[in-house]
């Protein structure tokens, strides 16, 4: 009976190092460009407050820490979006750049932030990186990292 597990083991093993992994990753172009869209579409959601699509982006353990060391979860980022205490009039980004490990990917870009916070005006520019990770269920977005403010320039 040994024979017979090793055997089936050794089977089950070549086939998923030979088709698991490449099936279920998918191409590493590909992924990039949904990451890089999953991004985009969360970045809008924050500059809208919308709720729906934040929390279908974000992992139920997600955690964000800022340049200044504030942390934040999908409870807290949700929370303010429902209560609308930021109003954004840019939350764009640029210089975008995305890269993929497997079922993980991080995207790199430069974030242009303008808006107002309980009614005081904020503009500001950071760097950030957002850590996706492939789950059952699609892309989500597990921890973010942003610098501290870039000093303004002319």
């Amino acid at each position: 009976m040994s024979i017979f597990c090793d055997a089936r083991f050794g089977i089950y093993s070549w086939v998923l190092m030979t088709i698991g992994p490449s099936s279920r990753a998918g191409s590493s172009a590909n992924d990039e460009k949904a990451v890089a869209a999953l991004d985009t579409e969360y970045q809008a959601a924050v500059k809208a407050n919308d709720v729906a699509t934040m929390d279908r982006i974000l992992a139920d353990d997600f955690v964000l820490v800022t340049g200044v060391g504030k942390t934040y979860t999908k409870a807290d980022l949700l929370e303010q979006a429902r209560n609308r205490r930021v109003a954004y009039e840019h939350q764009e980004d640029s210089a975008q750049k995305v890269r993929v490990w497997g079922d993980t990917a991080v995207v790199t870009a430069l974030l242009r932030v303008k808006g107002t916070e309980d009614a005081k005006p904020f503009d500001y520019k950071l760097w950030f990186s957002d850590t996706y990770v492939r789950t059952k269920h699609g892309w989500r977005y597990v921890f973010g990292q942003a610098s501290t403010r870039l000093p303004n320039t002319p």
